[in-house]
């Protein structure tokens, strides 16, 4: 069986930069076993599959080790992939998960933005193993439906961490959200997901669920910009609209191929 897969850096302008994810358009569902299989060959952040029902499509994201609920920047490169090469005449392409509910992208001046649900989090006292791993303090840790953030004072912080990533992993979930206000930006991150195979995600659209509706309660604004702080690095244009949120960014293609399975 062959099967034509893309390869798209999402959240950035130019190849090498951003977050890659590896999009597999299908007539039909492949096993659940093939989709991990082809994931775990690619190596990616994420390997993405889609198939078009009526007028929406069927998605589901895995990692090189498991499947995830949810996945911010392989969405939008899907979308980049409908938009460019399959769904040449619309502005807006419907996704649903089994695992995430009703999700849309929609494309405009150039820039492709995700409507996801907002994360519901809760503050939380900071475990032990999160300080050990990551060996500062935060000023405070929030749990959200499959992530942890931890808050830091300032960016540089969150640049100089170096995570015992065997440590990290103990923690279970889905992975470990760092933050701070930015020097440029309204806030940054890094994400760190050893428990699903990706020691540090480059840009985690995702993780933009949990951290958008913080950032705007502190900041006390709606609309703000992010930057993930991963040596690739990515800009993410946010907007925080209650029950759902808004996470803008651009995609590129980098390689178009053929798989035989």
């Amino acid at each position: 069986m062959k099967l034509k897969l893309y390869h798209v850096d999402a959240f950035t302008n130019q190849v090498f930069g951003g977050n890659s994810a590896a999009v597999c358009i299908l007539n039909e569902w492949i096993s659940p076993t093939l989709m991990q299989q082809i994931a775990a060959e690619n190596n990616l952040a994420e390997t993405v599959f889609a198939v078009k029902n009526d007028n929406f499509y069927e998605i589901r994201w895995f990692t090189p080790k498991v499947e995830v609920n949810l996945c911010g920047h392989a969405t939008l490169a899907t979308a980049h992939v409908l938009f460019n090469f399959y769904e040449f005449d619309k502005n807006q392409i419907s996704f649903h998960s089994h695992l995430s509910g009703i999700l849309s992208v929609s494309k405009e001046n150039g820039l492709l933005t995700l409507d996801f649900p907002t994360d519901t989090i809760s503050k939380i006292e900071t475990p032990a193993v999160l300080i050990e791993s990551l060996g500062k303090t935060p000023l405070e840790t929030w749990k959200g439906k499959t992530d942890l953030m931890l808050v830091y004072d300032t960016q540089e912080t969150i640049e100089s961490l170096k995570p015992d990533f065997q440590l990290l992993e103990s923690v279970g979930g889905r992975g470990v959200i760092v933050t701070s206000k930015g020097n440029e930006v309204d806030f940054v991150s890094r994400f760190f997901g050893p428990q699903v195979g990706i020691n540090e995600d480059p840009v985690t659209g995702s993780a933009h669920t949990t951290l958008i509706p913080y950032w705007s309660q502190v900041l006390g604004k709606t609309t703000l910009t992010a930057q993930q702080l991963s040596e690739r690095r990515g800009t993410l244009f946010c907007e925080f609209k209650g029950e759902r949120v808004l996470i803008a960014g651009n995609a590129v293609t980098y390689l178009i191929g053929e798989i035989e399975v």
